[in-house]
Parts: C-alpha cells; structure tokens; sequence
C-alpha cells in the first residue's frame, strides 16, 4: 500500500521544500494540499466537521504554486490537490496550471477535484453553489478539451473554447471509454460523500474516489464498481484513495483487504518540529 500526506501548508507551517525533501527522503509516496482562496468572516456556512473553523482554513497557501516548489525538489514524490475547488477557476487556465506542473514534474501530478462546501466563498467567485456540481462537470469537459492531442472546441452550458494550441499536454496517456472520447488529463480522482450524482461524476470524467477520512468506503464499493462498469469504463473498477486519514494498523488492514492501494494520512499544521515527529510515528505504516 502507498502511503500519501495531505497538510494545510500555511504562512505558519513547514514550507513545502521542507516536507517535500522529508516526505521523499523518508518513503512517503505523494503530497496532497487543500485550497481555499479566502474565507468569507459572515461565516454562514457551518463548518462540515463541526464546531468552529479551524483557523488554518483561511491561511492556506495556493496549491499549485506549492506543489511547483515540492516538485523542484524531489524526482519521485506523488503531487496532488485534495481537493482543487474547479467551479471557482476560470478553466482555461485551470487547465493551463494542472497541466504544466503535471509536465514538469514527469507526471507525477493527481487533480482533486472538489465542489466546496463554503457558500460564502464560492459567492465571492460568481459560483451558486446549487449548481456547483453540474459547473464541475462542465468546467472538467472543457479542460479535456485543451488537453486533447488534437485541436478540440468545446461548447458547454458554463463555458466555452475554440479549438486552440495548448501546451503543454499531461504527461499520462488517455484513458479509453466504450462508446466515449477518450478520457484525456493528468490522474484525477473525485472528493465528496457518495450519492448518485458523485458515483455518476466518478465514471464519466475520473480515474477514482478520494473519500474524506475513509468513510463509507466498504459499502459504496460495490454501486461503484457497478456504475464504473455501466459507463463503458475498463478494468475492475475506479481507483479509491481514502484521504486525510488518521491512521491505525487495523484500518489500514482494512483498505488493504478492500483492495485499496493507496492512503493518503493527514499531517497536522504545524511547524517544522511537530510535523517531522508526526513524520516519525507514521513511519510505521511505511
């Protein structure tokens, strides 16, 4: 089993050279960040874990511009978002930035792709967070577009773009779908509670499911892979990476005897010294 971290790097944190070259020197397999560009203070939407926001929420460092620095200084570490909120980016240049850091740092870039829950926030971006999700599916069309071999246009209800030169392409090859385009882009795996629409979502434009902390993993597998199936997709079924997991031998046991391949671990956010002790106790699992 691959064993990933995911951290809320701050202006407060360890910097993402730092974690970067441990995680690598260590054994860890990958680096997935969060992203929120702000935190509105009206502060209407409750926090989804409970009780009052963590102040980390509203410090967070930009993802991608992170990533860049932790690819510069590693050759092997796993790059991912967990999760970028796609309705609020302009997707031409989502695809633009998703791509690049996907080509230099050899491929080894994963897009999460996340809906958001901060309805404050997305209102800041022009997003109605009701039709967030079908604005993720638009946006996720158009950038496959961009990332075609070919020039590709593509007109959606939220966005458009003509057929267009854009470089660079995503290092990882197309995905075949029955009766559909091929799936073009770097790995990308869908966040967010199971339901039908998110089962649906998974099979049309991703590789797998990044379920937060793990849950509901073992009931869900099965309509998963059935849907998968359904949608002309190969294999046995999607990917399925529980994030920001705290971890114990047994439920680690368990993802392995569901199949699971990959874990990523939360990291606290911390300084330096606190996280490379965190670093040490999950040392174990490696």
């Amino acid at each position: 089993m691959r064993i990933a971290t995911t951290i809320f790097l701050t202006d407060e944190t360890i910097t993402p050279v730092r974690l970067a070259q441990e995680l690598e020197q260590r054994g860890f397999h990958g680096l997935y960040l969060p992203e929120h560009t702000h935190i509105p203070v009206s502060r209407e939407s409750p926090y989804p874990a409970g009780g009052p926001l963590p102040p980390e929420y509203g410090r967070t460092l930009d993802p991608f511009v992170a990533l860049g620095q932790a690819a510069a200084v590693t050759e092997r570490l796993g790059l991912g978002t967990g999760i970028t909120l796609v309705a609020q980016h302009d997707p031409i240049g989502l695809a633009k930035q998703a791509a690049t850091l996907d080509f230099v740092s050899g491929g080894r870039f994963t897009l999460g792709v996340g809906f958001g829950w901060n309805a404050e926030e997305a209102a800041d971006h022009g997003v109605d967070r009701r039709r967030r999700r079908a604005i993720v599916r638009d946006r996720m069309a158009l950038m496959r577009a961009l990332w075609a071999a070919e020039p590709t246009a593509y007109e959606g209800e939220f966005g458009s773009v003509s057929a267009s030169q854009a470089h660079p392409k995503p290092v990882r090859a197309p995905r075949e779908r029955a009766g559909a385009p091929p799936l073009t882009g770097p790995r990308t795996l869908v966040g967010g509670r199971a339901g039908p629409t998110l089962l649906a979502h998974i099979a049309e434009y991703a590789d797998g499911w990044l379920p937060v902390g793990g849950r509901g993993v073992a009931e869900t597998l099965p309509e998963l892979r059935r849907v998968w199936q359904e949608a002309g997709r190969p294999g046995d079924g999607p990917e399925v990476v529980p994030y920001a997991v705290l971890p114990s031998p047994g439920k680690l046991a368990h993802y392995a005897e569901l199949g699971i391949e990959e874990v990523v671990l939360q990291l606290p956010p911390a300084d330096e010294a606190e996280v490379l002790r965190t670093l040490d106790a999950y040392a174990q699992y490696l």
